[in-house]
């Protein structure tokens, strides 16, 4: 147990010690202005008109209501000020690191090879985007879904089935869908997990 608090913390470390930086940095032209500093319904922070035009707008090509709450949650708490914008999505990647961790010890009941594989994915140049501009606050977000929903499915798996433990995991594939669209690839994965390492798939060898 206080291996896996230590590592934690470590990942926690690694992961604001990379992309903290990012909090002295400014709103960019691309993007970010459709998405928060120039859009009136996300700026006005949160709203019922906002929260109606959330779901019930695509904006910029795209519908992620939960995602645009987010984006509004952040200017009623910071206003346009974008050290918080930028705070949130670090704080968001660094859950998902440290989720991603438990998530994989969990399945695979390795320690040291999940906090690897956990800190790869906390400082690896394909997060730098996502988390240093704000407009993708989408990938942030869903990506703990994501991570959310494998780890309600690793529990439903591994018990007897539950209409409770099943629901949570519908919940939360469809909370992440209403942050990125993307995440409708989830349940592909979801079955290679049954083949490994949850094992509910026997090979036909």
């Amino acid at each position: 147990r206080w291996h896996v608090a230590a590592l934690c913390l470590g990942l926690a470390a690694i992961t604001f010690a990379v992309f903290g930086q990012t909090l002295t940095h400014g709103f960019v032209d691309y993007d970010d202005n459709e998405y928060v500093s120039g859009n009136p319904m996300v700026a006005g922070g949160l709203t019922l008109k906002g929260i109606v035009w959330a779901f019930t707008s695509v904006h910029s090509f795209n519908w992620h209501p939960l995602t645009w709450l987010s984006h509004m949650l952040d200017c009623q708490l910071y206003g346009l000020n974008p050290v918080g914008h930028h705070l949130t999505n670090v704080l968001l990647h660094l859950a998902t690191v440290i989720l991603l961790f438990l998530v994989l010890r969990k399945m695979t009941g390795t320690l040291w090879r999940s906090a690897f594989v956990a800190a790869v994915f906390a400082i690896h140049p394909l997060r730098v985007e996502s988390v240093a501009w704000v407009a993708e606050r989408k990938d942030v977000l869903s990506g703990l879904f994501f991570l959310l929903t494998i780890g309600a499915y690793v529990r439903y798996a591994r018990h007897a089935w539950s209409p409770a433990r099943y629901g949570l995991v519908l919940l939360l594939f469809a909370l992440g869908l209403m942050c990125k669209p993307m995440l409708v690839t989830l349940p592909l994965v979801l079955l290679l997990l049954d083949y490994w390492p949850l094992r509910r798939v026997e090979s036909a060898g």
